[in-house]
């Protein structure tokens, strides 16, 4: 309940747009919830899902709102998935093995890598002038196959002069949004930057349709307040410059969720774990505050190069593919499908198909529909004539694979080349429908969840040679799918416990400890006579977030031996995340000592040479402090406040009289709190209690 006189008490909006529900909440200026709405996530047309949200909170409160802040696990779910818009990436000085090695053909979502000749030193200095003839016979080959450019530059955060001159370029020739890689990271690591510069292109039609969809379907509702976006780092910034860098929110929905955990929770020192319908996403929190990191973010199978809270993100949600997986049998994730009992509530007529297919021949595609998502233009412009109009027959209704490889199989490889590209999803046998089965979710279509069970058990026996269930016993098959997801869940948590430092270098053989821990305290082995134990700190807890959260955390933490929380209003954690936080930029500037007696300060317009590392820090400092300050009230702050830092690498000479210098890195840092829409004076009102509307959350 809202304390005080309501007239005089703004209200916050929080949204999250998730991979399966589109949530909402409101806050007051007293930080308590006065509402909060679910409804599903429509991936054709986000517009629909967050109108619908919007519409179910109490219409009456909207006019006293006075920010509205986004977050979304959209960015993120297509990192994890694979699935991004085509993009072109102009490499200038990069060479063949290192597009090789970093997977950057992968990276482009179907686009392109073209390397470019020209090329700077680790000191900033020009090795190699850019063929910028070269350039712009690319640029005019790929401009209209591709939804934007993306450029990198070897060394360009030494010298940015060549990224510069191939973004004016593109901004000449194409007209199509492009992407810096010296304005993304200052850090050296030319490979991963170039893929951060691919998914940050990648990203910007999603990210323009949702931000575009929420301003107008904010002024249909008469709000005229700012709108601000979570950053992977939990901080906020302004909707027009997350335009420009939508990388930067590939983890705001796991960040929210962990501002909304610490927040809904109080707990100072925690594992917090968001669990929505396509990803699971642990962070740990130490005194009150999450670790940020660049180097220890990881996203499925990447790690971009992006500043945000040390989240471990993984394919396993309540919408995850249960699938075969031939090292283990049962797998789950990492891609996302329509689970079978919510498909069946949308469009009845799916239950009808699925009693044929229970009493029919397994095949692969058992199980199998196929429906629309958003599609950029560039991906239609792309697409045959077959093609486009298999993509226009799915707004109308989905499509069962089985069926159509029968009678229209050029259809068939057409529905498999839209999903392949992101533009369309398949259906499949989930988590949420093992836990309808199991009577433990009520929220969709038990019977559609019974029978996508059999006829997935069948495929599994029939095609696959895997399990041996009873057709009739959907229970026991169920509860095998949920026993799975309880040992990711743990495997999860244990990988990011036993993480405790930056290092990648044994990644693998911390995912093998993690498996064997998880394996055992999950009954998949045994330690003789109780030899060895597993006990977390006592001060710690778990806290569990998300809609599928209280189906699998209560089972997790009991094995584990950790305490569990699961605070009120967890279900909309991500959304009430979103509206506490505050906007904060970093500035950072490295110094090197490219010669005796020349310091380089390195910024993101050009070098800058001094005669001593004093005069050299001194302007960094103050220069970072202006740059950050500007950055913060151009994301949306007021009442800033900044901080400087200053990391030098240095090491004592033989003769221990003078010190050998490599490196400084100065670090400015501007906070404040975003910018609150001015709420005209109104009648009191009657105090009002939390209300919770909108569709039940698994």
């Amino acid at each position: 309940m809202i304390q005080g006189d309501p007239a005089e008490c703004g209200l916050r909006l929080g949204i999250d747009t998730g991979g399966t529900y589109t949530d909402a909440a409101l806050v007051s200026d007293t930080q308590e919830l006065a509402a909060s709405a679910k409804s599903l996530t429509t991936h054709s047309d986000l517009s629909v899902g967050i109108c619908e949200v919007i519409n179910a909170l109490p219409q009456d409160k909207l006019s006293r709102v006075g920010l509205v802040s986004l977050s979304t696990t959209l960015a993120t779910n297509a990192v994890v998935e694979g699935r991004g818009t085509p993009v072109c990436l102009l490499l200038a000085g990069y060479k063949t093995h290192q597009i090789e090695r970093s997977r950057l053909d992968l990276a482009v979502r179907g686009g392109h890598c073209v390397l470019l000749s020209g090329s700077h030193d680790a000191g900033g200095r020009e090795e190699q002038p850019l063929d910028t003839k070269e350039a712009v016979a690319s640029i005019e080959k790929y401009r209209d196959h591709v939804s934007a450019f993306g450029i990198s530059g070897l060394f360009s955060v030494r010298n940015p002069a060549h990224e510069i001159a191939l973004r004016d370029l593109v901004q000449t020739l194409s007209g199509k949004p492009v992407t810096c890689g010296y304005e993304l990271a200052t850090s050296l690591d030319a490979p991963r930057r170039a893929v951060t510069v691919a998914f940050n292109a990648s990203l910007v039609p999603f990210i323009h349709q949702l931000i575009r969809a929420i301003q107008r379907i904010l002024v249909e509702h008469g709000i005229h307040a700012p709108l601000m976006v979570v950053k992977g780092d939990g901080s906020l910034v302004a909707a027009e410059v997350a335009l420009q860098k939508p990388v930067e929110t590939v983890l705001s929905g796991p960040a929210a969720s962990v501002v909304g955990a610490s927040f809904l929770s109080g707990a100072r020192s925690a594992i917090v774990a968001d669990m929505g319908g396509t990803t699971t996403d642990i962070a740990i929190v130490s005194r009150g505050q999450p670790a940020i990191s660049t180097d220890a973010t990881l996203i499925g199978d990447w790690r971009p190069m992006i500043e945000a809270i040390r989240v471990f993100s993984v394919g396993l949600g309540g919408d995850s593919e249960v699938r075969f997986s031939g090292g283990e049998g049962l797998g789950i994730g990492p891609r996302r499908v329509i689970p079978m009992s919510l498909l069946a509530v949308s469009y009845p007529e799916v239950l009808d198909a699925l009693k044929r297919q229970r009493h029919g021949v397994a095949t692969p595609r058992s199980n199998r529909f196929a429906l629309q998502l958003f599609t950029d233009d560039s991906q239609l412009s792309e697409l045959s004539s077959l093609q486009r109009t298999t993509w226009e027959q799915l707004s109308v209704a989905p499509l069962e694979l089985d069926t159509l490889t029968a009678t229209a199989p050029d259809k068939a490889r057409a529905v498999a080349a839209l999903v392949r590209n992101g533009m369309a999803i398949y259906s499949g046998f989930t988590p949420s429908d093992a836990a309808h089965v199991m009577g433990i979710a009520d929220h969709w279509s038990t019977e559609a969840a019974q029978l996508a069970t059999v006829i997935w058990a069948r495929q599994m026996r029939h095609v696959y040679g895997w399990g041996n269930f009873d057709p009739e016993d959907t229970v026991t098959a169920s509860r095998r799918v949920h026993k799975k997801v309880i040992s990711i869940i743990c495997r999860t948590i244990l990988r990011a416990c036993l993480a405790t430092d930056s290092s990648h270098q044994n990644r693998a053989q911390l995912e093998k400890v993690s498996r064997l821990f998880a394996d055992w305290i999950t009954g998949g082995g045994q330690i003789d006579d109780g030899l060895l134990s597993i006990n977390f700190n006592p001060e710690q807890s778990l806290v569990a977030v998300g809609a599928p959260a209280c189906l699998y955390y209560p089972d997790a933490s009991r094995l584990l031996g950790i305490n569990l929380l699961l605070p009120e209003h967890s279900e909309v954690a991500n959304a009430i995340g979103a509206v506490v936080g505050s906007v904060v930029q970093r500035e950072h500037i490295t110094i090197t000592q490219p010669a005796q007696g020349v310091f380089r300060a390195h910024t993101r317009d050009a070098p800058r040479d001094f005669t001593d590392l004093k005069s050299a820090c001194s302007w960094a400092e103050t220069i970072a402090l202006e740059r950050a300050r500007d950055r913060a009230a151009r994301s949306g702050a007021v009442a800033i406040n900044t901080t400087v830092s200053r990391d030098t690498n240095a090491v004592e000479s033989d003769d221990q009289h003078n010190e050998v210098f490599f490196e400084a890195r100065v670090t400015a840092t501007a906070s404040g709190r975003p910018a609150f829409a001015r709420i005209p004076r109104q009648a009191p009102e009657q105090q009002y209690h939390c209300s919770h509307t909108g569709t039940a959350s698994p």
